[in-house]
């Protein structure tokens, strides 16, 4: 017996059930059939803006959005019909009207959604003849370049930091063929409410925003990812340590990772630029008739050691006490307690976080 809460509906012939209230697009992704998006997100609220996911669907007269079309029983789509191609293409080569064409030496090259549908669907210029926006490059401050002349306004950037950030710094301004995203006033994002978390780069489809420290220093063909667990704090986000040449180049969200998905604080996102800053300490440091020397790790832990008895032998067990970091896992953060309670025999610890 067929369950009330289920469809049954036909997408370029395949049938497929799938529960009410499940769109085209998610019935399409269940079968395994790839519908082009610019402004779809499965986090977000649903847009419809960019078009680009349109499908044929037998007694509509119209090419209506996947995203926001719910599948009903017996409904048959077509999402490579002709009138479907046709309608994306068009819709490619109006956004090619406005946007630069300088994909070889763009830092998205390779991992731009634009660049991949105008390649998909071999749109190569466009009929629409208008005078493009020039409008000037925004990098004055350490973490995010925004070029708004590579901007679709998908309004994505929009959403994630209203829905999931709860920040809204940013939102549509203007109006008509000027209409831009911009923050309050029109300020520069180091002027705004912005905490530069860089969810909006992470959901970004082109070049519009991009991370600073990453631009010029490889594309994405170049770059291996290294999936790890961030050292600034216990929660244990994960993202992609972005390696070339064997040097971390920067740090990219990782939409299966299990505790903060793709979504990042400014410290996780951009700060491990301390890897390979030249005034990092690799090596352990002891002082020597006043001065730090170069040690093994053996003879600093070993010097350490004799340190603590020499003090809970002079002054008690009372007389130690130890401040954990933020930076350290809780497993890390576990250990240290542990080694104060049970080594040093005190309950003399505390953590940075805690004020």
């Amino acid at each position: 017996m067929k369950k009330m809460s289920d469809v049954t509906l036909t997408i370029d012939g395949k049938q497929i059930k799938v529960p009410s209230g499940t769109t085209v697009m998610q019935a399409a992704e269940k079968a395994g059939l790839s519908i082009p998006a610019l402004c779809y997100d499965p986090e977000l609220s649903i847009a419809g803006s960019c078009r680009m996911c349109v499908v044929e669907i037998d007694g509509m007269n119209n090419l209506p959005t996947s995203c926001s079309t719910v599948a009903t029983e017996g409904m048959v789509v077509q999402t490579k019909s002709k009138p479907v191609i046709e309608a994306r293409k068009m819709v490619l080569e109006l956004y090619l009207a406005d946007h630069p064409l300088d994909c070889m030496t763009c830092q998205k090259n390779g991992n731009c959604l634009l660049q991949k549908y105008a390649y998909e669907y071999q749109v190569k210029d466009t009929p629409f003849k208008e005078n493009k926006h020039r409008y000037p490059i925004e990098d004055n401050n350490p973490f995010i370049v925004r070029d708004m002349d590579k901007c679709i306004n998908c309004g994505k950037c929009i959403r994630v930091c209203d829905e999931v950030q709860g920040r809204n710094v940013l939102q549509y301004a203007y109006r008509g063929y000027d209409t831009k995203v911009t923050t309050a006033m029109d300020v520069p994002l180091i002027e705004s409410e912005c905490v530069f978390c860089g969810s909006c780069v992470a959901v970004c489809p082109t070049g519009a925003l991009l991370e600073k420290k990453m631009i010029g220093k490889g594309q994405s063909w170049e770059v291996e990812k290294v999936k790890t667990t961030c050292p600034f704090c216990g929660v244990g986000c994960n993202f992609d340590l972005n390696v070339r040449d064997g040097k971390v180049i920067g740090v990219t969200s990782n939409p299966e990772s299990e505790v903060n998905g793709r979504h990042l604080c400014v410290k996780g996102r951009f700060g491990t630029d301390y890897i390979h800053h030249p005034e990092r300490i690799t090596t352990p440091l002891i002082k020597k008739e006043g001065v730090f020397v170069e040690a093994s790790w053996d003879e600093a832990l070993d010097l350490v050691s004799k340190k603590f008895l020499a003090m809970k032998k002079e002054y008690g067990n009372e007389s130690i006490g130890a401040l954990s970091s933020a930076r350290c896992t809780n497993e890390e953060n576990y250990v240290m307690q542990k080694f104060v309670r049970a080594v040093i025999g005190n309950n003399n610890i505390d953590h940075c976080a805690r004020t």
